[in-house]
């Protein structure tokens, strides 16, 4: 009898012996540099990870295969390097990294390799699948014509999200970022939030997942967590895990938001990973591996054949600097973009956003006539302020010389009034275009 002829559970069996008597070919440790580790006599494609034998730890190392010699792998870890010498045994897995997906996820947060480390039940029986992925094809995925509500006014009627749409929120350090994205995560109408934390202080991580997320938002979310002390691997990765997870309650037909905190600081984990495999630096130190990975990771996000992942990305503006290389890049890719600015948020505007400065690139698609109406008169009526604020301020303004800019005076209150809004406050988005249009009619 042949093995193809053989009952199924018989050719299982003989598959498993089969690959249990395999040679497993180890290789060493040859040279440790920065973040580097090279590793020679082990055959790897890049992708693929690693386990280094580490003498006096339960655990061995793994590491990601960045790039490749002639006669040896460049590693980086996916973890401490304290203990690794040359010579240190190495053992290719024979595959790339892999995270759980599922609906088990829900309510669980994870460390930037999808491990729980909420210290709840294990990930019994929750499938797996590789953390690398493609976006949809783009003839076959979605158009994104249909709102989705945030809860947050500002956003809903200015610049509406669709589903699938990928939306970039650019700010400085301390302006509201996270508050905000806490605020969406509780608002949102969608089916599921999938929360990722790249690089924040890990002080702020329970203060976000108690109090600005809190157990109702929580309840129907995935969080990845990467603080910022842990490797640079393990900070990109942890965007690419979320990701992943992100595109299986997708393709199980549901409406996603994926919210990552921010998207620089992938960027900037990416460059640490470039230059430590001898990537030249290019803008700012930034290797091109760094513009390479922008686009594969946020055209993963976006609507599928079924459902959709709607995308807000915080980017970390350096020096309040709106043109930087990132931030440029970013908002080259993305649907549209959210600028919080730090005049508002010290002047205690909160949500900080300036809407002037922001933009919907798929607004005209998800609005209707009466909605697009009220939203630009709204803006009309911001802009006419904005110009005729100096002469305002300074006395020089003659009443009735502009009856936009009287009309403006006597509305701003009011607009600015709507543009505010408490974080704790959740104001539907039908509730927030009627409380607009009875505001713009009314004036």
């Amino acid at each position: 009898m042949s093995v193809l002829s053989a009952p199924p559970l018989l050719q299982a069996l003989l598959a498993e012996a089969v690959g249990a008597a395999a040679p497993v070919r180890s290789g060493r440790v040859s040279r440790v540099v920065g973040l580097e580790v090279a590793v020679s006599g082990v055959d790897a494609a890049v992708g693929e990870v690693v386990s280094i034998t580490v003498p006096g730890t339960p655990e061995p190392l793994l590491a990601e295969v960045v790039a490749l010699g002639e006669q040896s792998l460049s590693c980086t870890p996916l973890g401490e390097m304290a203990g690794v010498r040359v010579g240190s045994p190495v053992v290719a897995l024979g595959g790339a990294l892999q995270v759980p997906v599922g609906p088990q996820l829900l309510g669980r947060v994870l460390d930037g390799l999808g491990r729980p480390m909420d210290g709840g039940p294990e990930l019994v029986g929750v499938p797996y699948a590789p953390v690398a992925g493609s976006a949809p094809h783009p003839l076959r995925r979605g158009r994104v014509d249909a709102s989705l509500s945030l809860g947050v006014r500002a956003i809903d009627t200015l610049t509406p999200i669709g589903r699938g749409q990928r939306m970039g929120i650019f700010a400085g350090s301390g302006v509201g970022k996270s508050t905000l994205l806490s605020m969406i995560a509780r608002g949102t109408e969608a089916q599921v939030s999938v929360v990722c934390l790249v690089g924040e202080r890990g002080r702020e991580v329970r203060e976000f997942l108690e109090n600005d997320l809190g157990p109702e938002g929580l309840a129907r979310s995935v969080v990845v967590i990467a603080t910022s002390d842990e490797p640079p691997m393990v900070r990109l990765r942890a965007a690419f895990t979320a990701t992943r997870i992100a595109e299986s309650f997708r393709d199980a037909g549901a409406d996603v938001v994926l919210m990552m905190d921010s998207l620089t600081r992938v960027a900037m984990a990416q460059r640490e990973v470039g230059l430590s495999a001898g990537e030249p630096p290019t803008t700012k130190g930034y290797p091109p591996s760094t513009f390479a990975l922008l686009p594969k990771l946020l055209e993963r996000a976006g609507p599928g054949e079924a459902g959709s992942i709607t995308g807000l990305y915080t980017v970390l503006v350096d020096g309040d600097d709106h043109n930087e290389p990132i931030a440029d890049a970013a908002r080259s890719i993305l649907d549209g973009h959210l600028v919080l600015t730090r005049k508002l948020a010290t002047a205690g505007h909160f949500p900080s956003i300036d809407v002037l400065e922001s933009i919907s690139r798929v607004a005209g698609a998800v609005t209707n006539p009466g909605q697009k109406l009220a939203a630009g008169e709204m803006r009309r009526l911001l802009a006419a302020h904005r110009d005729a604020k100096d002469l305002i301020d300074i006395g020089a303004y003659s009443p009735g010389s502009n009856p936009e800019v009287d009309r403006a005076v006597a509305l701003l209150p009011q607009l600015l009034g709507f543009l505010q809004q408490e974080v704790s406050d959740v104001t539907p988005a039908a509730e927030a275009w009627d409380r607009l249009q009875t505001l713009i009619a009314g004036g």
